[in-house]
């Protein structure tokens, strides 16, 4: 074949290789951390949808139409894994989009790596309060777990669009980096809390409690997802003024009375935060994130 011949073929295949390479992989993800946790591995190469946005309990979100259409043109999924989004798996099935679906190429369960906590010993049934048998899914609360999800995701981009893998892999060394940066300013903050004990409302704090060497006495919920009864509160309250606990953390989504009735009693201090990016209008990524949660308790500890 003539060379003449060959350039106009080098050059539309060379032209196909660069729309590609724009082409921005379509991603959805149960909750807001995920999407912003892929936003900073893809940046303008990816188009991310969540399907919580950090103002609701991501244990309950209300399935609806329009997300079977978003994940019928998805590349990707992303999910918490461990029982926490399984309210996910009808709508992909109706989705009807078989790279999606579980075990294949756009399906990403980011639990897959994580150190779990929490893991129930003897039986788990309806008796035991809304348990996950896989473990404590909050695990994107202790920043060295994002720096795990971020590597899978980077993983992933990668199997999906080769072609991006440099520019995936810059975001990736730029994220850790600025991860690690962080965490000594959150550690130095809570440093002088150390082994403190604190009370939370539902067992969501476990892997940011255990990353900042802070000491949960007990929730106030007598098991995760039971409202507490007086008794319960009764039972709170003592330990609270027996241990001499300065702050309660909850999330914003709960009702703040229960923790309001113990601030009453005991002064102990109330610190209400975002457990998820979006949570509050502040908290815009996943730094802003974890610098309102360590800031909040700080303040409150005091």
């Amino acid at each position: 074949m003539r060379i003449k011949n060959v350039l106009p073929v080098l050059i539309i295949f060379l032209m196909t290789l660069s729309v590609n390479a724009r082409e921005k992989l379509k991603i959805v993800s149960t909750t807001s951390d995920l999407a912003s946790i892929a936003r900073e591995i893809g940046k303008d190469r990816v188009d991310i949808v969540s399907f919580s946005n950090g103002t609701q309990d991501p244990h309950f979100i209300e399935p609806r139409p329009s997300m079977i259409m978003k994940l019928k043109k998805a590349d990707l999924v992303l999910l918490v894994g461990m029982n926490f989004d399984v309210w996910l798996e009808p709508l992909v099935a109706n989705a009807r989009n078989y790279k999606i679906k579980t075990g294949n190429s756009g399906y990403l369960d980011l639990s897959q790596g994580i150190k779990k906590l929490g893991i129930p010993q003897g039986k788990v049934d309806g008796s035991s309060g809304h348990i996950h048998p896989q473990g404590n899914p909050h695990y994107w609360l202790d920043p060295e777990n994002v720096k795990v999800m971020a590597n899978a995701i980077t993983l992933k981009l990668i199997e999906l669009s080769p072609v991006s893998a440099d520019y995936f892999k810059a975001n990736l060394r730029d994220f850790s980096s600025k991860i690690d940066r962080r965490i000594k300013t959150w550690q130095s903050t809570l440093k002088p809390y150390k082994n403190d004990k604190i009370i939370t409302y539902h067992q969501s704090w476990s892997y940011f409690a255990n990353r900042f060497n802070l000491d949960i006495a007990c929730e106030i919920e007598p098991k995760p997802g039971i409202p507490p009864s007086p008794g319960h509160l009764q039972k709170v309250l003592q330990k609270i003024n027996h241990n001499k606990i300065k702050a309660v953390l909850m999330e914003v989504f709960y009702d703040p009375g229960p923790a309001e009735f113990l601030a009453d009693s005991t002064g102990i201090n109330v610190v209400i935060v975002p457990n998820s990016v979006g949570g509050t209008k502040q908290v815009k990524d996943y730094f802003g994130l974890i610098d309102t949660i360590v800031n909040e308790l700080a303040e409150g500890m005091k």
